[in-house]
């Protein structure tokens, strides 16, 4: 993380602490509830520039034996750390992600994500997670990730296409 950052904000149409955060697209792996196979994360904003969540391990996420998968376990750190820049301004994209591993997390327990903004320059937000399965004190995986805001307009213009929900962000897009 760079010396000199940049002062945080949080943006004054931000989810107020305790209000969910607005799922990244209603077909987001990760937070969309229109999502057939994903995660369905409901995200709640937290105090300062904090945000958390709660996962079930259901036993289609098994990796090992009787464990989650190392994939899915990243793929909720990363989507929950990509609620935060929405506290400060303009969506963001992951452009770095890094898990560590910490111990096994079983199915059929219940995933806690907290994840913090750790400072921001520029476009550039710095962030960290920790999961665990109930006792903050015994973390079972950590992460860090970068995000870039981005112009989400801009971004998925060459992609919309592509989505479920074309139709749907294609509109969206057109509006003024």
């Amino acid at each position: 993380m760079p010396d000199e950052l940049d002062e945080l904000v949080r943006h004054p149409k931000a989810a107020r602490s305790g209000e969910p955060m607005r799922s990244h697209n209603k077909s987001c792996f990760g937070c969309g509830a229109e999502s057939p196979r994903g995660l369905h994360l409901a995200v709640y904003a937290g105090d300062g520039f904090s945000v958390d969540a709660q996962m079930p391990i259901d036993q289609w996420m098994e990796g090992g034996p009787g464990v989650i998968h190392g994939g899915i376990l990243s793929t909720a750190l990363d989507d929950v750390m990509g609620m935060l820049p929405r506290l400060l301004g303009p969506p963001g994209v992951t452009v770095h992600l890094q898990v560590d591993f910490l111990q096994p997390v079983p199915v059929g327990k219940t995933l806690h994500i907290h994840a913090s903004v750790l400072g921001k320059q520029r476009r550039k937000i710095y962030t960290e997670a920790t999961a665990h399965l109930g006792d903050p004190a015994r973390p079972v995986a950590r992460g860090n990730g970068v995000f870039v805001t981005i112009n989400a307009r801009e971004h998925f213009a060459d992609h919309v296409e592509n989505s479920a929900k074309a139709e749907e962000y294609r509109a969206r897009m057109e509006r003024p």
